[in-house]
């Protein structure tokens, strides 16, 4: 998110938005951290560093494209879905565990993730016009 946010000054309403869910991926990830060590384990730093790279290329590879702003909200719709997706997936696990506490907590991840993804499909059309509107006024529509 924060090579994003970098390049969204045409975009304040996408750059509020994504920085607020910025901060509720911060607390995903204290919520992920205190239901693994109530199981004594601790997060895979390599898959952290995996996800971060990942995450970054995409974004750097959407910077020379002009239409910047739309490849990065598709990829983050996308992505939303499948984070959601996964805690769906881990309250299941949760659940047949009769783990309670876990659930409560991933519940509370996966609703900031379905609602980050309703906002940015709720948004789309929105955006495309945006991006039309500043790509056929000649000025910079990519960020």
């Amino acid at each position: 998110m924060d090579r994003q946010l970098d390049h969204l000054a045409n975009y304040p309403d996408v750059a509020a938005s994504l920085q607020q869910h910025r901060g509720e991926t911060e607390q995903q990830l204290v919520r992920l951290e205190e239901i693994l060590d109530g199981f004594g384990e601790s997060r895979s730093l390599l898959k952290d560093a995996g996800l971060t790279i990942s995450g970054n290329l995409a974004a750097i590879a959407h910077t020379f494209a002009p239409d910047e702003i739309l490849k990065n909200s598709f990829a983050n719709f996308a992505f939303e879905i499948f984070e959601a997706a996964a805690y769906k997936s881990l309250i299941t696990m949760a659940d047949a565990g009769s783990f309670t506490n876990a659930v409560a907590l991933l519940q509370q991840s996966l609703g900031e993730e379905q609602r980050m993804a309703a906002w940015v499909d709720e948004n789309n059309s929105k955006l495309t016009l945006q991006y039309l509107e500043r790509r056929s006024a000649g000025e910079t529509a990519s960020h």
